[in-house]
């Protein structure tokens, strides 16, 4: 038995661990077993890729096939994106979408449905997905897809493990020309701002912006917008253009111990936001930086979630529709100021449909903030799911450790539908999670 956590560092249980090389295996560790769930990088927040008993897939890591011409790859569930961002961008291609690190396993990925800075415009991962074998609890691979087995597809892009374990995955990539970004910012004094700023820039492929959620009365929603273009080749300087699809690799940091908690507060909180913005001149900036620098800027700071302390964090997203998404922000910002529970994290982007099981995404927009796990956070959080409720938003499962069965069950609206197809792959109810437990996503 090994005591384990996924990246919030909370809740930590004592699970018996299981990895596999190949597919026969993998199969022999399903038939003498009666509850599990699948677990790549633990790169999700909370509890969904936890149980008494966990299959790890990241043994499970080849990349079968590369298509350069139509840039079709083909790769087993426990390859990270890290492996997959290695192998395709000095070959001219990159993925559709990606979340924002990438030390997460494809599999995991699509379990999660990710999003990424391009969903208002490409959607989530699901969207370039051609194909996926699944495991079923009676140890039979099926091949599933949006025209084959498509029930079982739509259930399991977003469906965070529960109808199977996903063994391979073919993904569409997408052509690039350089390994760079064509980035602008634009500062914005308040959330009215960086929301009209935002619907002026939805041509723009990529989008994000970061928000300062200690800013109070007239400059709530204080925040910087990035928008994002792969660059082209004219774009690039002299010495870029010599190897435009090759970067050197990134210096990195590293957080060596658990800090103290004390050390996040609203005074350092305040400080950090004075510095960030200070970095960004208030005029429109337009650069050239690389493609880790625009999507994984945390991925310089090797075990970040350490600076929240032994006691872990969570990361609370929320989305809200696109109607009721400048209210249900304006509440959320404002209890987070007041409170002055401020977040090092605070992201705020723009979403497009998305219709898949109980996948996160909804047309409108999303808030990502991190909280230390304190009696303080878990005062807070109560008060911010009532604005998710009150608005028709709902909380990312990925993201999730303690979420109410209750806001869960109302918020996501294809509940009932989900159990009902996870009951005819998984009649066994074989796979779940701590957090499918708690939600209560069975029969």
């Amino acid at each position: 038995m090994t005591i384990i956590s996924n990246w919030g560092n909370t809740p930590k249980v004592d699970a018996k661990i299981f990895q596999f090389h190949t597919l026969e295996q993998l199969k022999e560790i399903i038939g003498h077993s009666n509850s599990l769930i699948a677990r790549g990088m633990g790169r999700c927040y909370g509890d969904s890729a936890l149980n008494d008993t966990i299959v790890s897939t990241t043994d499970f890591k080849q990349i079968k096939q590369l298509d350069t011409e139509t840039g079709q790859l083909l790769c087993e569930s426990g390859v990270t994106l890290k492996t997959i961002l290695e192998t395709i961008v000095p070959l001219g291609w990159f993925l559709p979408v990606t979340p924002g690190t990438k030390f997460v396993t494809i599999g995991g990925a699509v379990a999660a449905d990710v999003h990424g800075k391009n969903h208002h415009n490409s959607g989530s991962i699901s969207n370039f997905v051609q194909y996926i074998d699944i495991l079923t609890s009676d140890a039979t691979v099926i091949r599933c897809s949006k025209k084959e087995n498509q029930t079982l597809f739509e259930n399991t892009c977003g469906g965070m493990g529960l109808t199977g374990i996903i063994t391979e995955v073919c993904l569409q990539l997408i052509p690039i020309k350089s390994a760079y970004i064509r980035q602008q910012t634009i500062c914005a004094n308040n959330l009215d701002e960086i929301m009209d700023l935002f619907s002026k820039n939805s041509h723009w492929t990529y989008s994000v912006a970061w928000i300062d959620c200690l800013a109070k009365g007239r400059n709530i929603g204080k925040s910087v917008l990035m928008l994002g273009e792969h660059a082209q080749l004219q774009e690039l300087n002299k010495k870029q253009k010599k190897k435009p699809l090759e970067l050197k690799p990134n210096k990195t940091l590293s957080v060596p111990f658990f800090l103290p908690q004390w050390v996040l507060n609203s005074w350092t909180v305040r400080a950090f936001n004075a510095l960030y913005f200070r970095k960004h001149p208030k005029i429109p900036t337009t650069s050239i930086v690389g493609f880790d620098s625009f999507f994984y800027p945390l991925d310089k700071i090797c075990n970040w979630n350490r600076m929240y302390g032994k006691k872990g964090f969570t990361q609370y997203q929320c989305v809200f529709p696109l109607d009721s998404s400048k209210k249900a922000l304006y509440e959320i910002l404002n209890i987070v100021a007041q409170t002055q529970q401020g977040s090092f994290l605070a992201v705020l982007k723009q979403l497009g449909k998305q219709s898949n099981g109980i996948s996160f995404a909804m047309e409108g927009y999303t808030l990502t903030l991190d909280f230390p796990m304190n009696k303080k956070t878990l005062l807070l959080l109560p008060q911010l799911d009532r604005v998710v409720e009150k608005y028709g938003g709902r909380i990312n499962l990925s993201k999730d450790c303690r979420m109410p069965a209750s806001l869960f069950q109302n918020s996501y609206q294809n509940v009932k539908q989900f159990v009902k197809h996870k009951h005819q792959f998984d009649p066994k109810n074989m796979f779940q999670s701590h957090q499918s437990k708690r939600l209560e996503i069975r029969p």
